[in-house]
């Protein structure tokens, strides 16, 4: 048996477009997604999960944030689908963890390193949410990160004649070894 890790308390923030998402029940839920924010800061992260980009006045969030001191909030309700990645939305729990990534150069070939390494107290916190989103939502039983389900391209934005990957996170500097051997769910790489 896995030992327990407290989870700090959930700051329930949620986006002021929430309502609108569609619902979901919970045990369509079978997929939790790692992102990390590819911003400086929690505030930013707010910022940009509150614009919205599609016709329904929804946009771009997941359901937990985990800032770098192991503060969690929660932006979407699970039963609410949250807009986070491509194709697996409606079956999935998004998770972003802040962190610089490649900010603000997301797509410049020249910048595609993540140097960032995450923080002991975002790293137990995400591993005691995902132990108690276990516990909520019998049906999760896989996990990726957002890089192992979108590897689509797109032009650099310093040489359209380049092709960077879309999307990195959680990137090289993600624990999977740790986060896999901490939870009972299963890598999923398509």
């Amino acid at each position: 048996m896995l030992p327990d890790l407290p989870l700090p308390p959930i700051t329930v923030d949620l986006l002021p477009y929430e309502a609108r998402l569609d619902e979901r029940p919970l045990g369509q839920i079978d997929l939790v997604v790692i992102h990390c924010t590819e911003l400086p800061d929690m505030a930013m992260a707010r910022q940009f999960g509150e614009r919205v980009h599609y016709a329904s006045g929804t946009g771009n969030s997941g359901h937990y944030y985990i800032d770098r001191d192991g503060t969690v909030y929660q932006y979407v309700p699970l039963q609410r689908i949250a807009h986070h990645v491509r194709g697996y939305n409606a079956r999935a729990i998004g998770i972003e963890l802040v962190n610089i990534g490649r900010y603000p150069d997301w797509h410049d070939s020249r910048h595609q390193g993540m140097g960032e390494a995450y923080t002991e107290a975002q790293v137990a916190a995400l591993i005691a949410l995902l132990r108690k989103l276990q516990q909520d939502v019998p049906s999760l039983t896989q996990i990726a990160g957002h890089e192992d389900l979108d590897t689509t391209t797109t032009a650099a934005s310093d040489d359209p004649s380049v092709q960077v990957t879309r999307k990195r996170d959680p990137g090289p500097l993600f624990p999977w070894p740790r986060v896999l051997d901490s939870v009972q769910l299963q890598r999923l790489l398509p």
